[in-house]
């Protein structure tokens, strides 16, 4: 069965919802393409997060993440819709993206954007 990239994550419910903990994710891996040459730019991919419902299968986001490969975005911008897209389907209390991108043109980039739910009342 051939495996293709996947705009979809997908999302299987926490095992301990009532409990905060950290899970960190990490791949060397990402490429997207320079919207202004369509060069490749190859990127380190963290993404920190505490669950709230939902915990995020690892398969749906390397595919996710390989569907950037085709695609052209600025840096900035491709960190914060990552980041954006996790939030909507994890749902979690806090979230932070790290794209740590090679160097090109002698300068090195690190992008990081970071989410907080909003404080509930109980």
């Amino acid at each position: 069965m051939a495996t293709r990239p996947s705009k979809e994550l997908v999302v299987v419910p926490n095992p301990h919802p009532d409990r905060v903990y950290d899970v960190e994710m990490t791949t060397s891996e990402f490429t997207t393409l320079c919207p202004m040459t369509g060069q490749p730019d190859f990127a380190t991919i963290t993404i920190f997060y505490q669950p709230g419902p939902h915990i995020v299968e690892l398969k749906s986001l390397k595919l996710y993440l390989w569907s950037f490969r085709n695609e052209g975005h600025f840096h900035e911008d491709v960190t914060n819709i990552i980041l954006n897209d996790f939030v909507a389907a994890v749902k979690p209390r806090y979230a932070r993206v790290t794209a740590d991108f090679t160097i090109r043109g002698g300068i090195h980039t690190k992008v990081t954007a970071e989410y907080r739910a909003p404080e509930t009342s109980a």
